[in-house]
């Protein structure tokens, strides 16, 4: 069974797409997507075909590396016209003739895992800098209305005890003369790159700071702590803790992390960020694990990382964000921290052909 059959995920991607946000601007629109097999662009994907079953008429272009990986996972839109999928490498040049005007581009491919960081830093670092390039060269040369480029929470580096909550005027704090760098830093200067776009080329753009972000569209291959969690969970195993878990950061569930996107791409100011996150999906690593454990009946045990692991963990300790300004547009979440994990973990027990 896929996540289609799973009537808990399906009821998720009809929630968004029922919510009350200004869906008449992507009415007979077109959409073009990096990442688009990723946590956050599927569960889009599924909700713009989803709304286009209610009659939006969207066209959607989703891009990613491996057509085979999204011939399964957009299976159910196999003999949808609506739903283009362009095999593609975000860090080569853009050039298609054979596409008009595209209305509205995300740019949500990333390296988003610390194996990642660890093993491909160069493949990190151009993917949010040349790939952003090339998205925005192709917005320009498409006519664009708007763009929205995926930033991250860690952008905002570490806290050093001077804040308890990072808006998004909060400048933070990185030390750029490490390979774990490579991640913070070309977010940081993908944000300066929207900006230049925005002034030099006339290109309305929209930065949504992402939190942790999880759910049952995580791949299987993430190395994030929390998603080793969740598949230990499913697997009915102990949860194993490889720090202290005293890191106290902001999380989001698929649903409400997109919810804020799709409310960022149609209600943003032009320039601006937005944080999006809730307090009540804060929480420390262990506690985390600790629920984990909990829902599955097992235990938290403690494994020392090995090299390559701990070259790509987050050095931050406490990384909360403010989402007052996202809120003030009109986005809540739905979920909270407990809730979110327990879904996440009955829809992936639920769904057991999963796209490695």
């Amino acid at each position: 069974m896929n996540l289609y059959d799973s009537k808990l995920y399906m009821e998720d991607v009809r929630y968004v797409a029922g919510l009350d946000l200004s869906w008449e601007e992507l009415q007979n629109k077109s959409i073009l997507l990096s990442g688009a097999t990723g946590l956050l662009g599927s569960f889009l994907v599924d909700v713009l075909m989803e709304k286009n079953v209610a009659g939006l008429n969207c066209e959607v272009y989703a891009l990613g590396r491996n057509k085979a990986k999204a011939d399964i996972r957009f299976s159910k839109y196999a003999n949808d016209p609506r739903l283009v999928f362009i095999p593609y490498d975000v860090k080569k040049p853009f050039i298609r003739d054979d596409i008009g005007t595209v209305d509205y581009v995300l740019h949500l491919a990333s390296n988003t895992h610390p194996v990642q960081y660890a093993t491909d830093p160069i493949g990190t670092i151009t993917t949010n800098i040349i790939g952003l390039q090339n998205m925005l060269d192709f917005a320009v040369e498409h006519h664009t209305s708007r763009f929205a480029f995926a930033s991250s929470n860690e952008i905002y580096g570490e806290n050093r005890g001077d804040v308890e909550f990072f808006d998004e005027s909060y400048c933070g704090y990185v030390d750029s003369n490490t390979l774990r760098a490579g991640y913070p830093e070309s977010k940081r200067c993908g944000e300066a790159l929207c900006q230049a776009y925005k002034t030099q080329k006339g290109l309305d753009i929209v930065i949504p700071r992402f939190t942790r972000s999880y759910g049952p569209t995580m791949l299987m291959s993430d190395t994030k702590a929390l998603s080793q969690f969740i598949k230990k969970g499913i697997a009915g195993e102990d949860i194993v803790l490889k720090s202290a878990g005293t890191q106290y950061y902001s999380y989001q569930y698929v649903v409400d992390s997109v919810s804020g996107l799709l409310t960022i791409l149609l209600c943003g100011d032009s320039g601006e960020a937005y944080n999006i996150a809730e307090e009540h999906s804060d929480i420390m690593l262990k506690d985390l694990a600790a629920i984990i454990a909990e829902i599955n009946g097992k235990s938290v045990v403690f494994e020392i990382p090995d090299a390559v692991e701990a070259s790509g963990y987050s050095k931050a300790t406490k990384a909360r964000l403010d989402g007052h300004k996202l809120q003030a547009l009109g986005w809540k979440p739905k979920y909270e921290i407990q809730s979110g994990i327990e879904r996440t973990i009955e829809i992936l027990k639920e769904a057991n052909d999963f796209i490695e």
